[in-house]
């Protein structure tokens, strides 16, 4: 997903600067009543006593009395008038940055790996994050192999096979829970959004393995690429059309399988149609294309293979990536409601019928970040995925628990959940895909400090497009890990040929970065 600011007029800019300081000075008001103070509990069971006082008690209405009483006291108070005056011109979030956070946050980092690719690349107005991020990692050895200093896949390629792929996974799922009813929950919510932008490790694998890969130069971005909301609503259009179709044609007792494949394949070609024609025609996967470039020392290359074959030939002896190894890498999230060391999948999610499925290891953080280690040291890049929207600032580029002071401005403070409740409530899952590329390790005790961060939001954006997470944030919002098995241990790859904990579609682990 992308995330772009606008500027803000110059003179509210202006105004926030004659502000601020002054209220950061200052102290907000303080709690005024004891009553004020929630009580947290541990459990989300409610006991009898309490469920009683639930269900006797009557709704109670806002007062108009006490929102006036709140407001005389809240604005009596020559701090909280000053706060007004900062927060309801301008941004909030940028009121309230922490210009020491933002100092403390350096682009320096003691474990990088040695070649982290470019350019910076730009998704625009899509949700292709994960197919940025998963190119931006295999480019690494392609570069190195055909001697590059800037290489890009196109991203636009796997997009037009994921659309089509997609459209057809939902045709099937709709097939397959024809018995339900239409308003059931898994029916609806098939329907709510019959296919994203987004997606997953193993569909980038499943779209590599069936399609291969060609380079950009080939298969540039249209416009439906970059900006994919109209082509999106006009296939959520046709395809909830198709699946009122299909479940009709299911519920008449004289269809045969030939009648439904017919009906299905007819609205799949025209799927097809609406592809084509939106996003270009795509290299055809097994039909040989030609790629002629200038390397880095001015020597002119032509470069003869097909999409698999070209993607079948990821190598650089230097970086010890192979197309092999991007194939045996392992998913680890960190999903605090699970117990660690838990296979888990996602009931119904994927992208190619009969394609790999969506699996995920669960581990702690200190798992999953040794292994990010691991993998940097060895000079590998690490797809990962985070909810990127929190406590971040796409201009600075600096994702930090400490970098917006809602403390400051409002008196409490938005980091009362754990990891595990925010999941719960809806409050935060994974949204967008990015590569690390460094991190900076504590010499004394080894722990990690911060960690660099290559986005796909344009170099506009951050440091040149460089992004820097702190270690804090990224145990709270980082949820994902790609890791090659080599550097898990034993315990671990074991969970593999375990049994996999099946979540249901609408689980916050299966949103698609």
């Amino acid at each position: 997903m992308g995330s772009y600011q606008s500027k803000l007029p110059a003179d509210v800019s202006t105004h926030e600067k004659a502000v601020i300081e002054r209220l950061r000075a200052l102290q907000l008001e303080n709690k005024q009543d004891a009553d004020e103070e929630y009580i947290y509990v541990s459990s989300d069971r409610i006991n009898e006593k309490t469920r009683d006082l639930a269900k006797s008690r009557q709704p109670e209405a806002v007062s108009v009395s006490v929102i006036t009483k709140w407001q005389d006291t809240l604005l009596s108070d020559p701090k909280n008038r000053l706060a007004l005056s900062a927060l309801s011109a301008a941004n909030p979030r940028d009121v309230l940055t922490s210009r020491a956070t933002k100092i403390c946050e350096p682009q320096v980092f003691n474990v990088k790996v040695p070649f982290e690719g470019g350019p910076i690349t730009n998704q625009r107005n899509s949700g292709r994050c994960w197919i940025f991020a998963s190119l931006n990692t295999f480019r690494v050895a392609l570069a190195q192999k055909y001697n590059l200093d800037e290489f890009e896949l196109s991203q636009a390629y796997p997009f037009f096979w994921d659309k089509l792929e997609k459209s057809n996974w939902f045709l099937e799922q709709i097939i397959s829970t024809a018995d339900q009813d239409v308003d059931s929950r898994l029916v609806q919510t098939m329907l709510h959004e019959p296919l994203s932008d987004g997606g997953q490790w193993d569909m980038i694998y499943n779209l590599v393995s069936k399609y291969g890969l060609v380079p950009q130069a080939l298969y540039p971005d249209s416009f439906n690429a970059s900006y994919s909301s109209i082509v999106n609503s006009i296939l959520f259009t046709k395809l909830r059309e198709d699946a009122l179709t299909l479940r009709k044609i299911l519920h008449n007792p004289s269809t045969t399988a030939e009648i439904l494949s017919s009906a299905k394949a007819r609205m799949m070609k025209e799927v097809h149609t609406i592809l084509t024609l939106t996003l270009g025609p795509p290299p055809p996967a097994n039909e040989e294309f030609e790629w002629s470039f200038t390397d880095k020392t001015g020597k002119a290359r032509t470069i003869r293979a097909t999409p698999k074959s070209f993607a079948n030939d990821i190598y650089s002896s230097s970086f010890r990536v192979t197309s092999a190894t991007i194939a045996s890498m392992v998913s680890l999230v960190n999903d605090p409601r699970h117990e660690p060391l838990t296979l888990m999948t996602v009931d119904r999610l994927g992208n190619i019928v009969g394609g790999r499925p969506i699996t995920y290891v669960n581990v702690d953080m200190a798992t999953l970040k040794a292994a990010s280690v691991s993998m940097l040291k060895a000079g590998l890049p690490v797809f990962f995925g985070s909810d990127v929207g929190k406590f971040s600032n796409s201009a600075s580029g600096i994702m930090d628990l400490e970098l917006i002071d809602y403390e400051l401005g409002f008196n409490l403070s938005l980091l009362g959940m754990d990891k595990a409740s925010r999941l719960v409530t809806g409050e935060s899952q994974m949204t967008h895909a990015m590569v690390l590329t460094a991190v900076h390790v504590d010499e004394a005790s080894g722990k990690t400090i911060r960690w660099r961060v290559q986005n796909s939001w344009g170099k506009d954006v951050g440091t040149d497009g460089w992004f820097v997470m702190s270690d804090a944030w990224m145990d709270q919002f980082v949820y994902q890990a790609v890791i090659d098995p080599k550097f898990l241990s034993k315990e671990v790859r074991d969970v593999l040929d375990s049994g996999a904990v099946v979540l249901p579609l609408w689980d916050p682990m299966g949103s698609l970065a």
